[in-house]
């Protein structure tokens, strides 16, 4: 299959990618490099690679990245609470004005894969969310992917995957991400401040995110046309339980504060049955994913820069 991966330079796309090359697709990628291209160097030793440099917000390059393809793979966004909040009208252009050019470009028998989030169900204490949970994003990033992923499902010949909060190590590290900066700066800092300790997540590790786009690529019938929580009910974790996990593999002063608040209020539980049931489960559990990261951590410096995939 031809296949188009927007901001495929990123942290998923860089695990992404290659996947794809190994099953036998050829992978156009469209990418700005804000934050470098190292991790797409090993991909243009497969001649099944193609890259372009421009911005989804071209129509002039977006019409030229179309061309040809079957599938739109859509991860290029600004993601995150963090970088959202600071642009917010680059995050509002990017995930809403780029997602709504895109749909009216691309032909209506290439099938688009859209990179959603559980972040669209917003503070949801109590309740296990599935797919028909009413949606209450509470940031700008929550309320512009919400907004995306309805103009897509709206248009037809669309898959959404609402993902649970990645984590572990890709070639385009992330340290906005909430077990990946726990790790960071258990390792780093040797200290750790958790506010609102159980608050509660849902955990995907950055692989079987990646994995879950190549099952819907071989379950495109099944799955046309719906919306899908992507995770694990194993993953559900309370921020305290994330901390006390690293704590076990590292010498550090962990702190649950009693006062001040995180600014992401994101707190629920999310139910994985639909796409279990069509047959796609998580293979790397949370200790993994600790693991990699502290050697990782303990290895190399990483600077703490936002993504925008």
């Amino acid at each position: 299959m031809r296949i188009l991966v927007t901001g495929g330079a990123g942290y998923i796309g860089s695990v992404l990618v290659p996947m794809l090359l190994q099953a036998g697709h050829q992978v156009r990628v469209l990418d700005k490099l804000l934050y470098g291209g190292n991790g797409i160097l090993p991909n243009f030793l497969n001649n099944d690679f193609e890259f372009i440099k421009g911005d989804i917000l071209d129509e002039a390059v977006m019409s030229r990245c179309l061309d040809g393809v079957d599938c739109i793979i859509h991860l290029a966004a600004i993601v995150g609470y963090p970088a959202c909040k600071q642009n917010p009208r680059l995050a509002q252009e990017v995930n809403v004005s780029g997602a709504e050019m895109l749909e009216n470009l691309r032909k209506k028998d290439q099938l688009i894969l859209y990179a959603s989030t559980g972040s669209n169900y917003g503070k949801v204490a109590g309740k296990i969310c599935d797919e028909s949970t009413p949606l209450a994003p509470l940031t700008i990033y929550g309320r512009s992917k919400t907004a995306a992923e309805t103009h897509f499902m709206n248009a037809g010949n669309s898959i959404s995957y609402r993902f649970a909060t990645a984590f572990g190590v890709s070639n385009r590290l992330r340290l906005d991400l909430l077990i990946n900066d726990f790790v960071y700066q258990a390792v780093k800092v040797r200290n750790l401040i958790i506010y609102e300790k159980t608050f509660k997540r849902s955990f995907i590790h950055v692989k079987d995110l990646a994995a879950s786009f190549l099952f819907a690529l071989d379950n495109i019938e099944k799955m046309r046309d719906q919306v899908y929580n992507v995770g694990s009910e194993t993953m559900n974790y309370s921020k305290a339980d994330i901390g006390y996990k690293i704590r076990e593999k590292v010498d550090f002063y962990l702190h649950f504060a009693d006062v001040g608040t995180d600014e992401d209020q994101r707190n629920y539980e999310c139910s994985y049955e639909k796409i279990r049931n069509v047959g796609f489960e998580t293979t790397i559990d949370i200790d993994h994913g600790i693991n990699e990261l502290i050697r990782a951590f303990e290895a190399i410096s990483v600077k703490n820069s936002y993504s925008n995939v």
